[in-house]
């Protein structure tokens, strides 16, 4: 398998991902806005166990590339490149949505600084990747073995951690999956090319997973509340973990076998855009929401997600074409020479070929 076609399917669960993600906010959003359950809460409610944790797995795979870089280009790369994100992006939003949409400016300069150590809003994953980045190059310097840093990274995920730090707790819940992409890429790699090649047995594998993962998720106990799902025993700690981590490669065995059809294409092309997306849908969602509800156009739970969640993939999108187009902005999505540590600029997010982790 070449470089290129690994990267189509890496872009198609990518896709897979943040499509989940927006989903989400997006059916959250409507549930709050029309105080009921939509059919889209028991579809996110089954992706509960591995939503999240696929995220942070793919985005462990290709860190081979660059662990053992000196710390300075690493940091570049794998710290400084999300904090830049995570910092504009965090101006953006609370600027937007609690200085002007609210009208409160004293409440969105507090939220300025809380947002130094305390991750806002939606943006909450880009702040503990960078987390994650750097616990990983820490780990692997001191040379300590995959199995022992995951064993404890596994632990600290089902201990369920609560403090007063937001990020600290999410670090703590989805380090082991960030740090299993990593460990595991070249088994991950060799599993989803043996699922292109045999697609009828990875499609029975599919189902079997779906329906223990179902089965596990509705079992007596779950609530599916407007703004809240809760899983039946699937929430016991251990299922919970292991749900999480055989999802997310299930996940990558699914968009395997997407990725060879044509006429998903789309996927991977949401793929490719996925930090685009996960950067500004919160803004157009949240704006889009309220207007159709003000104007009393949608009020169904399920249309009102649906409509909300394309606004939220598709305008981001629009956006960034036309940043491209004119050349003007381009730093809102692409980290500009003055936010690096290097001289030469950064380097691309796409590696050319993947290399085994070292062991």
């Amino acid at each position: 398998m070449t470089g290129s076609e690994r990267l189509d399917w890496v872009d198609a669960a990518k896709g897979l991902s943040i499509l989940l993600v927006v989903m989400l906010y997006a059916t959250n959003g409507a549930g709050e806005a029309t105080g009921n359950v939509g059919v889209l809460h028991y579809f996110i409610g089954f992706a509960t166990p591995f939503r999240m944790p696929e995220f942070f797995l793919i985005s462990g795979l290709f860190l081979a590339n660059v662990i053992n870089r000196p710390w300075g280009k690493y940091a570049d790369r794998r710290v400084v490149h999300y904090f830049y994100f995570y910092a504009l992006w965090a101006v953006i939003h609370i600027v937007l949505k609690v200085g002007l949409a609210s009208a409160d400016p004293i409440t969105a300069a507090e939220y300025l600084l809380w947002a130094i150590i305390q991750p806002y809003g939606v943006l909450w994953f880009i702040y503990v990747l960078a987390l994650t980045s750097l616990a990983t190059k820490v780990l692997t310097q001191l040379r300590v073995p995959h199995w022992v840093a995951f064993a404890g990274a596994a632990a600290l995920s089902m201990a369920q951690i609560d403090t007063a730090s937001y990020a600290l707790d999410q670090f703590a819940k989805y380090f082991a999956f960030f740090y299993a992409g990593y460990a595991l890429a070249p088994w991950i790699f060799k599993l989803v090319q043996k699922a292109i090649s045999a697609p009828k047995i990875a499609l029975a594998g599919l189902a079997f997973w779906a329906a223990l993962n179902g089965y596990l998720v509705f079992t007596p106990g779950f609530v599916a509340a407007p703004m809240h799902f809760t899983m039946g025993l699937a929430e016991i700690p251990v299922l919970k973990f292991s749900l999480a981590l055989i999802g997310a490669i299930a996940l990558c065995v699914a968009a395997g076998l997407l990725s060879q059809k044509t006429w998903m294409g789309w996927l991977s092309f949401i793929g490719k855009r996925s930090l685009v997306i996960y950067l500004a849908f919160a803004l157009p969602l949240s704006f889009s929401r309220i207007a159709l509800i003000k104007l009393g156009l949608i009020s169904d739970t399920t249309l009102l997600t649906i409509v909300t969640m394309l606004i939220s993939i598709v305008l981001p999108l629009v956006g960034y074409w036309m940043i491209e187009k004119v050349g003007f902005g381009r730093f809102l999505f692409t980290r500009p020479a003055w936010a690096t540590l290097l001289k030469s600029g950064p380097k691309t997010d796409h590696p050319i070929k993947y290399n085994a982790p070292a062991e």
